[in-house]
């Protein structure tokens, strides 16, 4: 594998794809012991008409001299579909690694979720129950920053896109007899803003017990959380490894302002050699006015008695997403349906949850307003579940 050689297969890989208006994606990383995951191999297919079949190319991000712009270029195009499996990660890591944006997703997992498959079917068990394909996968674990890669992997990675292009038609010929393809396009046009970037405040904000530090100490974990990113990122290295949470917490607790006083706190030995920096970190964050934790919006938290009305509801429901032919984890978690019922109940604004929102509220969030409402009820007739209106609202 050369830069030269994969920059030129990805002029073409665009150009075919760009003719075709799809291709397939997938891509192999490390992330373990890294600041950030790595990308270490991207695979694309391509209809090849003249071969009657695709056109797979393997390309090396890890080639300095690998000109990715043409490739940027067509995941950004918003007339060319791009085909992925569970491809959040993948998008993270291209939007990142090329600096573009995606556009055109189309995630055969989430697909197979709105045709009668479970919503997080792997790629082998939609190729053995779509297409009556089966690959045997043998170098999942493998070291594939390491070059040159092996044949084995080689030929693993080859596998993940070789029937990509042909199981997405299938799944989309099957979405458009069922009337289910715009809402699956919808869903996957969701993960076109994946992003595996780090910011300092969402970082800061789910550190443990975050929100019982005190005022003064708040500004120091947060000139803390914002030294150990730039030192992780500098060295490539975990945050956890340059110093853990709970001992980032302590330290923002105790504000030491010597080493004596830093070096009693329990599990700050990890930054010994960096004292220094850590008790600079520390004065700055003591510097900074006091910090109170920000009130959180008022949640109406479910009560034993809610059990019924979640229950009732999770049955409508799932009758509906057996109906549909959706899988239920697509439409609600029991979380959802908690706020629901809790908001029902203290007769508060709707909760922005997504069984609330776009084509889910469509299917069946309307409904089950109304169920909760008193305005409709649920009978079982025929196997099914059936919802007849009441003349009277409870």
């Amino acid at each position: 594998m050369s830069g030269e050689a994969d920059s030129r297969a990805l002029r073409e890989i665009a150009a075919g794809a760009r003719a075709a208006q799809i291709f397939a994606l997938d891509t192999e990383f490390m992330g373990e012991g890294r600041y950030r995951t790595l990308l270490c191999l991207i695979q694309l297919a391509i209809p090849d008409v003249d071969a009657m079949g695709e056109r797979i190319e393997l390309i090396d991000p890890l080639a300095g001299d690998l000109d990715g712009g043409p490739l940027a270029q067509i995941l950004a195009e918003s007339g060319v579909r791009v085909v992925v499996h569970a491809g959040r990660q993948d998008i993270a890591l291209l939007r990142r690694r090329l600096g573009t944006e995606v556009k055109g997703v189309f995630d055969t997992q989430v697909a197979a979720g709105f045709a009668g498959f479970g919503a997080q079917s792997s790629y082998e068990a939609l190729l053995a129950e779509v297409l009556g394909v089966r690959v045997s996968k043998s170098a999942s674990f493998t070291r594939w920053d390491a070059r040159p890669l092996t044949a084995e992997q080689r030929s693993y990675a080859r596998e993940d896109v070789v029937h990509l292009l042909e199981l997405s038609a299938e799944l989309e010929r099957r979405l458009e007899a069922l009337g289910r393809l715009e809402w699956a396009l919808e869903e996957c046009a969701a993960l076109e803003s994946s992003s595996d970037e780090r910011d300092v405040e969402t970082v800061f904000e789910r550190l443990p017990r975050v929100r019982s530090l005190s005022a003064t100490a708040r500004p120091v974990a947060r000139e803390l959380v914002a030294w150990r990113e730039e030192l992780a990122e500098r060295e490539d290295r975990t945050v956890q490894s340059v110093l853990s949470d709970a001992a980032l917490m302590e330290i923002a607790r105790r504000a030491p302002d010597s080493r004596p006083q830093l070096e009693r706190i329990r599990g700050a030995n990890s930054v010994r050699r960096r004292a220094a920096d850590v008790l600079e970190a520390v004065r700055r964050g003591r510097a900074r006015p006091p910090e109170p934790a920000p009130r959180l919006p008022r949640v109406h938290a479910p009560r034993s008695d809610d059990a019924p009305l979640i229950a009732l509801s999770e049955a409508l429901v799932r009758a509906r997403a057996r109906d549909a032919g959706i899988a239920y984890e697509l439409i609600a978690a029991r979380a959802e349906l908690q706020a629901i019922v809790a908001s029902r109940r203290s007769g508060s604004n709707e909760p922005d949850v997504r069984t609330l929102r776009g084509w889910r509220r469509e299917l069946v969030g309307e409904e089950l307003l109304e169920l909760l409402s008193g305005r409709v009820s649920l009978s079982v007739r025929d196997g099914g579940v059936r919802a007849d209106a009441r003349g009277d609202a409870i």
